[in-house]
């Protein structure tokens, strides 16, 4: 059974920072991380290919740094300059074919 584990979130004024860890039990291919502010939809923040390919919502752009480091089937988020409004759940998604596996989530709160 595939297993995503997240690690990392925490409490943290504006303008700072965090780093997100996400630990699969196995390879994966393209691999993502997703958020779930209160009262929203589930969206996508960033993306990472096997090939190292990156890409962003525009939102984010600027401020963080996906990255996966394959010899530890890990990816992560480095979080910059961050704002109330990046308050979510983070969830890490990674795809095997056509199957996609989440998971748990890590709760990211920016507040003074």
């Amino acid at each position: 059974q595939v297993q995503l584990v997240e690690s990392g979130g925490g409490l943290v004024q504006p303008g700072g920072s965090l780093r997100l860890s996400c630990a699969a039990s196995r390879s994966m291919y393209n691999m993502a991380w997703y958020r779930q502010a209160p009262g929203k939809q589930r969206e996508w923040v960033a993306v990472i290919t096997t090939g190292g390919s990156t890409r962003y919502r525009d939102s984010v752009k600027g401020r963080f740094i996906i990255s996966r480091d394959d010899a530890k089937n890990t990816v992560y988020l480095q979080m910059n300059s961050l704002k109330p409004d990046d308050t979510a759940v983070y969830y890490c998604n990674g795809k095997i074919g056509t199957i996609n596996y989440w998971g748990q989530g890590t709760q990211v709160t920016v507040s003074s």
